[in-house]
């Protein structure tokens, strides 16, 4: 009896793991088709014109991983502007730098809301005046402490989403909430395994980014399992699934994922 109740168990957390990437892809919320030297990188008209901004800018950006990646996953950015700045400077990491001999860390200037080879970006976060101006020289200490640069996994990490997420945890007066679907965010390491979460507003603890959990004011509660992600958001009625992202009655968040309802 036991052995057909752990064959049911484990079933049933398969089917909730890989049935929302199943869905992902198979409905087009992640296009896992196409051709990389052929997508589109167009700017989708979420930033600001830096020659007519004269204020300092702070955005985070995501957009679907391309290709199979990106039914479980997206890939993550961040993007600063100074005031007299006529150019945004971002910064990520991107994995075919590092594997071409690079360092996973890549910083330039041009268009932030660029598409990610086909994937349209979504607007995580969006500081701009001086509260954003006090906070771009501790983006950039961050950017250039950040203890991953010499290496580079898709999954668990550290990837994009570590990238990212380390930003936030170095700087939390950003109040940055990742997606569920930023795969590779709770990974600390492989000798750290507590840590604050993202947003500042809680702690988490994390299993080399495949097994742990989140509670915190704005993420909510999540569960961490292979590097996806199960939790609920009750400040805004939010639960969260793999690959779908986070599901609520209204997006009042700008995740990623389809509003349910």
């Amino acid at each position: 009896m036991w052995i057909r109740r752990v064959l049911l168990g484990s079933l049933l957390l398969l089917a909730l793991l890989l049935g929302g990437p199943f869905l992902a892809a198979v409905t087009g919320i992640a296009d896992v088709s196409g051709d990389w030297s052929r997508a589109s990188r167009t700017p989708a008209g979420l930033a600001p014109d830096p020659k007519a901004t004269p204020t300092a800018v702070v955005q985070v950006y995501g957009a679907r991983a391309f290709g199979w990646r990106g039914a479980f996953a997206v890939h993550t950015w961040i993007a600063v502007k100074r005031p007299r700045d006529l150019a945004f400077t971002t910064h990520e990491v991107i994995g075919w730098r590092f594997w071409r001999g690079g360092t996973a860390v890549v910083s330039g200037t041009g268009a932030p809301d660029r598409h990610w080879f086909g994937a349209k970006p979504k607007l995580y976060l969006d500081l701009r005046g001086p509260e954003a101006e006090a906070l771009i020289d501790r983006i950039e200490t961050a950017v250039e402490s950040y203890p991953f640069k010499n290496s580079y996994r898709s999954w668990p990490g550290p990837n994009s989403n570590t990238f990212t997420a380390w930003i936030a945890r170095k700087v939390p007066e950003l109040g940055l909430e990742l997606p569920p679907t930023a795969v590779g965010k709770d990974y600390l390491g492989a000798t750290r395994f507590a840590a604050v979460s993202p947003s500042g507003t809680g702690v988490q603890i994390s299993l080399l980014g495949l097994l742990g959990g989140l509670a915190a004011w704005e993420e909510g509660l999540e569960l961490h399992l292979l590097g996806l992600t199960l939790g609920v958001d009750p400040m805004d009625l939010g639960i969260k699934l793999p690959g779908l992202g986070r599901l609520a009655p209204q997006a009042t968040k700008g995740l990623d994922g389809p509003a349910a309802g």
